[in-house]
């Protein structure tokens, strides 16, 4: 799917098809996030006005790096903030930020955690700056999310870190909050990427579901904040951004050893998004078969029957990145995001 707009698209790349656009199609690309399992300097640098974001995942089912590009046909503006980079146009800002956990060790709090509100004081900072007050996804990715130090598992240091940057921003951390997810990278330093805006989302709940926000203490000091998707109107078109989903019912991880129930599971839970989404929706209906989609599987083995699982679903072809990483939850083995959008003014959907 090629979620093309006059001010906005998003495709699925080999990172080699990126390389060889034209200089005019590079001068469009609002930025990049690319997934190889190569060493991060092995990968050939595009234009440094680019904001791309290099993460250690190794795509499954294709031979070569493989990026998530966000381009536009509107002009764009770029600069540095800090350790971001974005790129923007008058409707939205992309930008990316990656911080090794070394450079925060001196304090008694995780370096993750340590680093993780950095970055996103370093986001707000800049959002602020550049008046674009609303953030529709963010991305995150961090090396061992399942591992534990100084007493905590990684992605709860990490909900910690986001969640105290938030409040001192004065952000919500609960209702209106941005999709997002939060993967296991196989190295690297914390990883964030964003698509922010100057018109408010709506924040879609599950009901299968109870929100994020407010999972009990079990799951860690601070609960997640994101919302499971984001709807929003920019610029001509219905933009639906589904957070990473995955086998939970409630709040309880279900079927934690068979990958195929979770599967089912995770796809189940992106229905009932869809049915909610689809009743607040202005312009058209969102559907499975309408939706590209970003996979990730903890054990590359279990790819054949993922794949033959949503092809059954879905209905083949569709649009779709299948990439090796951990999910937040050491029992879950599959985690699913999705984005659609819909023409303004026909209603249709690509």
């Amino acid at each position: 799917m090629n979620n093309a707009i006059t001010n906005l698209q998003n495709t699925y790349l080999p990172y080699s098809a990126l390389l060889q656009q034209t200089s005019v199609l590079q001068e469009q690309v609002l930025g990049a996030i690319c997934f190889s399992a190569a060493p991060l300097a092995a990968i050939p640098a595009l234009d440094s006005a680019v904001p791309l974001m290099q993460v250690a995942l190794h795509p499954l089912a294709a031979s070569a790096a493989m990026c998530e590009v966000w381009h536009s046909s509107a002009p764009l503006s770029q600069g540095q903030r800090g350790a971001i980079h974005y790129r923007c146009n008058e409707d939205a800002i992309f930008g990316v930020i990656a911080l090794a956990e070394a450079d925060f060790s001196n304090t008694n709090s995780p370096p993750l955690q340590q680093a993780t509100e950095a970055a996103y004081q370093q986001i707000g900072s800049l959002l602020d700056a550049l008046h674009y007050p609303y953030v529709f996804r963010f991305w995150n990715y961090m090396a061992d999310i399942n591992g534990h130090s100084n007493g905590l598992e990684r992605y709860r240091q990490f909900n910690l870190g986001r969640q105290h940057a938030l409040l001192a921003q004065g952000r919500e951390v609960a209702g209106n909050v941005p999709a997002a997810c939060a993967l296991g990278a196989a190295s690297g330093a914390l990883s964030i990427a964003f698509l922010a805006g100057r018109v408010a989302p709506e924040a879609i709940e599950n009901p299968r579901q109870i929100s994020a926000y407010t999972y009990p203490q079990e799951y860690g000091p601070r609960s997640p904040t994101f919302s499971r998707a984001s709807l929003v109107c920019l610029a001509e078109r219905e933009w639906l951004f589904i957070s990473g989903t995955a086998s939970i019912v409630g709040h309880a991880s279900l079927h934690p050893a068979d990958v195929l129930a979770q599967t089912r599971e995770t796809m189940s839970n992106i229905e009932a998004v869809l049915a909610e989404a689809n009743r607040r929706a202005r312009h058209g209906k969102f559907d499975l078969a309408g939706l590209q989609y970003k996979v990730y599987v903890k054990r590359p083995e279990d790819l054949a029957q993922i794949r033959a699982e949503l092809e059954s679903r879905i209905g083949p072809p569709f649009d779709v990145i299948y990439l090796q990483a951990d999910v937040c939850r050491q029992e879950l083995l599959i985690e699913i995001e999705a984005t659609a959008a819909h023409a303004l003014t026909t209603g249709s959907e690509d």
